[in-house]
C-alpha cells in the first residue's frame, strides 16, 4: 500500500510472466516443429541407404556415403609344426577337461577367445598339391596324411596300403573284404531305391576312410562320412583327402549337426556305436535325422549273429540277447524291418501317422514321443532327447516315397520352404537363377573352378543351395553351411538332394587344416560382424583351405578394404573384380593360398 492505495507493480510483474509464458510455449512449439521435419527427413535418407546396401541387382550412380572400414596391416604369425593338424574345438591336447562319459570328451569343446591361436597352421614337411579327383578316390601323397595306424593295424581288411610315397585305397573294409564295390553291391539288392534316385543323400557313422561314401558318388549318392577326432586313424583326413565329403563328429550326448528328416539313408559298418545301451538314445538320433520312408543299414554285429559270433570274442547267447534288443528298440521307435542277407540288415523308417499315435496314447511307452516343446530341427549344442520325434503332416509330404527322384529333385521346391519366413516356390526358383548367373560369372573371375583343380568345395552361409545347385554338374561337392543364427533353411537344402550343416562361424569348423579347394562366402562379414571378429574368421579359412586353394568372397565394399587387409596377413594373393552387375555397394575379391613350409622345416 502506498498512500493508502494498492500498489499497480503486482499486475505489471504478472503480466511480464504471463508474455515469458508464452513466448517459451511458442518457441517450444516451434522446435518440436524443425525436430520433427528433421526425423522425418532422417527417416527417409536411412531408408535410402538401406535399400541402395540390400538391393545388389541395381546399379547406383551414386557413391557410397559411409566410408569404408579400415584397419590397420597385420602379418600373422607361423604357428608351431606341432599344430600341423590342429583342429581347435576337438583338440586332444583338451580332452582330460571333459568327461569320459558317453565319449563326450571327443564332442566339440571350443576354445575360449583368450586361449585363441593367431597364427597360420603350417602343413606337414613334404606336403604336395593333392592328387586331382578323380584318381584321389583312390590314392594320395603320404605326406599329406602320415600317418600309419591304420596301414598297420587294419592291413589285412584292406582299408589302405602304404606304397612309396602314397598310401593306396584298394576299397577295402572290416565287412566288406571282397571290396566296397562288392558290398554296395548286395546292398542295393536288398534297396531297389539306390537305384533308381530315389535314394540321394546318405551318412555313414564311423566312415573308416570313407570308401563307401566313395564308391556311392559313382551312383548318384552324395554321403556325409562322419567319424570323430583321434589320435591315429585320422579318417576325415584321409577321406576329404581323397575328395570324398565327411565332417568331424560323433553321437554322444549332443544332436548331430543336421536338422530332422534330413538323410535317406544312415549306414552303421561295424562301426562300433553302442546303439542298445542308454536306452537307445543313438537309435533316436538316426531316427530324428532319417528322413520318413528312409532307410538305416547295420552290417556287423549283432547282425547275422548265430555265423559270426565265433569272430566276435563274445557267445551267441549275448549277441541273439542284443540282437532282440535291437530289434526291440527299433520297433518302438518306428522302424520296421525292410530286409537281410547275410552280414547286411536294413530298417526303414515309418512314415504311417498310427505308429506314432499309439506311442501318444501309451503314456508307459518307452521311448515316448516328443511333446510339442522339444524342436526336432535344434541341432547346435542341442543335448540328445530321450523320445520320438514324429513325423508332421508337412515332412510326410517330405518323405523318401514324395520327393521327386534325382535330378528332378533338385529343382521342384520341397514343402518345407514354406517355414522359412518368405519362403516360396518362386523364390527359389529366382534364387537358383540368380546364382546360375553368378557362377557363369565366377568362372570368368576364377577359371580353374569347374576344372579338375577344384573338388571339395564349401559355401559357408548358403540360404537354399543355391551356388551348389549351379555346381551340380562339375566335379565338385558341395558343403553347404547354414548359420545357427540364421534363418533354418537346412531342411530345404537336404530335401533338394543336397549336403550341409548347421555352424556359427565364430567358432572353428568341424574338420582337419587343409580340406576345402575353395571357400565361398556371400555377405558373410555384414550379417555376422557384430558377433564374429573377422580375423579369426579369416584364420580359420586359412586353417581348412588347401595350400594352392581359392577364396570366393562376395561383400559389401564397405567391409572390402579390411578384408583385403587381413587377407593379405595370411600370405594370401588376393585380386578385387566386379560383380556380374558391376555395382558399386559390393565387390567380389578373389584369392588364392600359396604354398608355404614353416620355417624350421626342411622342405
Amino acid at each position: 500500500m502506498k498512500n493508502g492505495k494498492q500498489s499497480s507493480q503486482p499486475e505489471k510483474g504478472s503480466s511480464r510472466i504471463f508474455s515469458l509464458s508464452i513466448l517459451f510455449i511458442a518457441l517450444c512449439g516451434f522446435s518440436f516443429y524443425l525436430g520433427g521435419m528433421f526425423c522425418s527427413e532422417r527417416v527417409k535418407i536411412e531408408a535410402k541407404d538401406v535399400t541402395s546396401t540390400t538391393t545388389k541387382a541395381v546399379a547406383s550412380p551414386m557413391k557410397p556415403t559411409v566410408s569404408p572400414l579400415q584397419i590397420k596391416s597385420v602379418s600373422f604369425p607361423e604357428c608351431s609344426s606341432e599344430l600341423q593338424d590342429y583342429t581347435p574345438c576337438t583338440d586332444p591336447k583338451r580332452w582330460k577337461r571333459y568327461g569320459v562319459h558317453r565319449l563326450s570328451f571327443l564332442e566339440r569343446h571350443c576354445p575360449p577367445v583368450y586361449e585363441k591361436s593367431e597364427c597360420l597352421i603350417p602343413p606337414p614337411d613334404g606336403y604336395k598339391p593333392p592328387i586331382r579327383w578323380p584318381k584321389s578316390r583312390d590314392q594320395c601323397w603320404y605326406k599329406n596324411v602320415p600317418y600309419d595306424w591304420i596301414n598297420k593295424q587294419k592291413s589285412n581288411q584292406h582299408w589302405l596300403k602304404k606304397e612309396g610315397d602314397k598310401f593306396h585305397f584298394p576299397g577295402g573294409g572290416t565287412m566288406f573284404p571282397r571290396g566296397v564295390s562288392h558290398y554296395v553291391d548286395q546292398m542295393q539288392d536288398l534297396i531297389p531305391e539306390m537305384k533308381d534316385g530315389t535314394v540321394r543323400t546318405a551318412i555313414d557313422t564311423g566312415c573308416g576312410v570313407a570308401s563307401w561314401g566313395g564308391d556311392l558318388l559313382d551312383r548318384g549318392i552324395l554321403t556325409i562320412s562322419l567319424a570323430p577326432r583321434d589320435n591315429h586313424e585320422a579318417q576325415v583326413q584321409f577321406a576329404l583327402e581323397r575328395g570324398i565329403p565327411a565332417i568331424l563328429g560323433v553321437i554322444s550326448t549332443q544332436r548331430l549337426p543336421f536338422p530332422s528328416n534330413s538323410f535317406d539313408m544312415a549306414h552303421c559298418s561295424r562301426c562300433l556305436i553302442p546303439w542298445t545301451e542308454f536306452g537307445g538314445i543313438y537309435l533316436l538320433e538316426i531316427h530324428r535325422i532319417v528322413r520318413p520312408g528312409g532307410f538305416w543299414v547295420l552290417s556287423g554285429p549283432p547282425v547275422n549273429y548265430n555265423r559270426r559270433w565265433r569272430g566276435w570274442n563274445t557267445t551267441m547267447e549275448d549277441q541273439k540277447s542284443d540282437y532282440n534288443k535291437l530289434q526291440s528298440l527299433l520297433t518302438s521307435m518306428c522302424f520296421k524291418k525292410y530286409a537281410q542277407k547275410d552280414d547286411i540288415a536294413v530298417w526303414q523308417k515309418l512314415s504311417d501317422k498310427s505308429c506314432y499315435d499309439k506311442i501318444a496314447k501309451n503314456m508307459e511307452a518307452y521311448p515316448p514321443k516328443c511333446d510339442d516343446s522339444i524342436e526336432p530341427d535344434s541341432a547346435w549344442y542341442t543335448p540328445l532327447r530321450p523320445c520320438v520325434v514324429a513325423p508332421t503332416a508337412k515332412v510326410k509330404n517330405s518323405g523318401l516315397g514324395s520327393l521327386p527322384k534325382w535330378p528332378e529333385r533338385l529343382n521342384v521346391a520341397p514343402e518345407r520352404i514354406s517355414d522359412v519366413h518368405g519362403g516360396s516356390a518362386s523364390g527359389l526358383k529366382h534364387d537358383d537363377g540368380k546364382w546360375k548367373n553368378r557362377v557363369k560369372h565366377y568362372k570368368k573371375v576364377l577359371p580353374a573352378l569347374g576344372t579338375d583343380k577344384v573338388r571339395n568345395v564349401m559355401d559357408m552361409n548358403t540360404v537354399y543351395g543355391g551356388f551348389a545347385a549351379a555346381l551340380v554338374k562339375d566335379p565338385v561337392w558341395v558343403m553347404n553351411v547354414v548359420s545357427s543364427y540364421s534363418a533354418n533353411t537346412l531342411p530345404v537344402v537336404f530335401d533338394r538332394g543336397l549336403i550341409g550343416t548347421y555352424h556359427d562361424w565364430c567358432e572353428a569348423f568341424s574338420t582337419y587344416p587343409r580340406t576345402y579347394d575353395l571357400l565361398h562366402l556371400d555377405s558373410l562379414f555384414t550379417l555376422e560382424s557384430h558377433r564374429c571378429e573377422m580375423k579369426y574368421v579369416l584364420l580359420e579359412m586359412d586353417r581348412i583351405l588347401r595350400p594352392g586353394g581359392y577364396v570366393i568372397i562376395r561383400e559389401s565394399s564397405y567391409f572390402m578394404d579390411a578384408i583385403t587387409t587381413l587377407a593379405k596377413g595370411t600370405r594370401w594373393s588376393c585380386r578385387r573384380e566386379e560383380t556380374e552387375y558391376a555395382v558399386e555397394s559390393e565387390k567380389i575379391l578373389v584369392c588364392q593360398k600359396k604354398l608355404w613350409f614353416a620355417s624350421n622345416q626342411t622342405s
